[in-house]
Parts: structure tokens; C-alpha cells; sequence
């Protein structure tokens, strides 16, 4: 087994998509995680790509919100698209990346991505509140390379 299949237990990875699901209910914004085993170029880079790939530079207000672990290399990024980089201020990210940080200098990977994830969707909420024609536009599932 991968170290990206023994990261989390199928039961972590169902909690992160609970997680999603409560995180999108409040906010138009679209959360996505994605885990991997190593970026092998720069891992803001390659958060950007994985966000091209998934697609989620097509949501409708430009506000989707990709949490990019690398597991062999033990870094992590939060990316968000265009239409938040205009809507919230230089270091918008900052308090999320230091939480899930702290979780995962402990060893408590699946916490840190939850509350990652959580803290995102009220982030959002604040500037993309969810309306009633909102749709989900992306799938709340783990991607994995």
C-alpha cells in the first residue's frame, strides 16, 4: 500500500467529507482535498495544477478552494481561485494554515484537514454566502494522485 492510501483510513476520509459537506452548506464556495504522494516541482505549482485538473477554475464566482497535501514531502497548500484572491485581504489564509499545521506536527493529519476545511467554508461564507440557486459545482470527494 501507498503511502497516500495508508495516509487516511477510509472512516478519516469519510469525517474530511462530512466536513465538506458542512463546510459548503453556509457558502457558494467549493472546498476540494486532494493527497498525493510528492509534487516533484514546487508545491504551490503544483497545487495549481491539480486545481486546473480537477476543474475548479469553472466555478461561477471564481471561489473554489483546493487544501493540497503532499504526503512524502510534508508540506501542504491552500489555494483559492481568482474570485477570492479579489475578495479577501494578503494573509486571508494565514490563521487556517497555522491550525492545520499544528495538527499535523502532532501526527493528527485527518483533524488538521477537517478543521482546515471547516475554517475555510466559514471564510467563505463571509464572502460568498450560500443562496438558494446555488448548486454544488464540484464533487466533495478526495482526490488522489
Amino acid at each position: 500500500m501507498s503511502h497516500v492510501e495508508e495516509f487516511l483510513s477510509a472512516e478519516e476520509e469519510q469525517d474530511i467529507i462530512n466536513a465538506i459537506v458542512e463546510a459548503e452548506k453556509n457558502t457558494s464556495g467549493e472546498i476540494r482535498v486532494h493527497i498525493e504522494a510528492s509534487a516533484k516541482i514546487d508545491h504551490f505549482s503544483r497545487a495549481q495544477q491539480i486545481f486546473h485538473f480537477l476543474k475548479m477554475d469553472n466555478t461561477k464566482e471564481n471561489n473554489g478552494v483546493l487544501i493540497y497535501v503532499a504526503v512524502d514531502d510534508k508540506k501542504f497548500v491552500i489555494y483559492g481561485d481568482t474570485g477570492i484572491d479579489r475578495a479577501v485581504p494578503k494573509g486571508f489564509w494565514d490563521t487556517t494554515k497555522d491550525v492545520m499545521a499544528s495538527h499535523f506536527k502532532k501526527g493528527n493529519f485527518k483533524q488538521g484537514i477537517v478543521e482546515g476545511v471547516l475554517m475555510a467554508g466559514k471564510e467563505l461564507q463571509s464572502h460568498f454566502p450560500w443562496n438558494q440557486n446555488d448548486t454544488n459545482e464540484l464533487s466533495d470527494a478526495i482526490s488522489k494522485g
